[in-house]
């Protein structure tokens, strides 16, 4: 089972995603803004983070960059996910 990071802000994406993801049989953890998901990519070690660029507190951006930053989490693949195309 692949474990799921997915940092999100917006309730409805946040909800819709993660229950497509656990009907397709991973476990997924949910942070609502970037300080959030960057502790819990510590403490969680997930396989792959989906990561919301937009994000209060700390933007998607700098959590990214911190997460890569570091020894623990920087093998981690991070999928961006945003409405700016």
């Amino acid at each position: 089972m692949t474990k799921i990071l997915l940092v999100e802000d917006n309730e409805m994406n946040r909800d819709m995603l993660s229950r497509r993801l656990q009907r397709k049989g991973h476990e997924v953890h949910l942070a609502i803004d970037g300080e959030e998901g960057l502790r819990l990519a510590s403490s969680e070690r997930p396989d792959l983070i989906l990561m919301d660029m937009s994000l209060p507190v700390i933007d998607g951006w700098e959590a990214t960059r911190k997460i890569k930053a570091a020894d623990a989490t920087r093998a981690v693949p991070v999928i961006a996910l945003t409405a700016h195309a």
